[in-house]
């Protein structure tokens, strides 16, 4: 019973440190890829044999999930921005746009309390997305309305791209938390 409490203790910030992770998805950053990392670790240090702990099967699942999670984020994202006609200068810029864009959301929503930052994450990166869209068609020497359909297009799937990410990353908390507790 002495070490228990310990071990629960190293769970519990297992999974704080994964919902963290997991945030990081909203500003572009690798999150899903993190709770991975540190399932891993977790599961190095605490193996099930060992009595309480996580199994490698479950990091395998958990690495397959993080692989599902990035192509349903850069699949929606050029996706949204390829079917509006975006060439790959445009899909490209609304990529480093989101990356950008997230980054501005989440400073500009910082005084927000709690759901501000990761609100404005969002919508920073989606609008990002469609300025690197915009600047990619313009620079091909596109009609400003093939540049704002393709804007358009970026803003509308890095929004479905990021949900999506998200969706398969809570999946992946549940999955870490149900094998480290049960």
């Amino acid at each position: 019973m002495d070490g228990e409490w310990l071990y629960y203790l190293w769970a519990l910030l297992l999974v704080a440190a994964g919902v963290f992770a997991w945030l990081l998805s909203l500003v572009a950053l690798p999150g899903n890829w993190i709770v991975l990392g540190l399932a891993a670790l977790f599961t190095w240090l605490f193996p099930e044999e060992a009595g309480r702990g996580m199994t490698w099967t479950t990091v395998g699942v958990l690495a397959v999930l993080a692989v599902v999670g990035e192509l349903v984020e850069f699949g929606a994202g050029a996706a949204g921005a390829a079917k509006q006609g975006a060439s790959r200068r445009g899909v490209a810029l609304s990529i480093l746009g989101a990356i950008v864009g997230s980054f501005t959301g989440l400073a500009i929503g910082a005084p927000i309390l709690i759901l501000g930052p990761f609100v404005m994450a969002l919508l920073g990166g989606a609008a990002g997305a469609f300025a690197g869209a915009y600047v990619g068609e313009a620079w091909k020497g596109r009609t400003e309305e093939a540049r704002i359909a393709a804007g358009r297009g970026a803003f509308a799937g890095r929004i479905w791209g990021t949900v999506g990410k998200l969706a398969v990353g809570a999946i992946m908390l549940a999955i870490l938390t149900w094998d480290a507790f049960f």
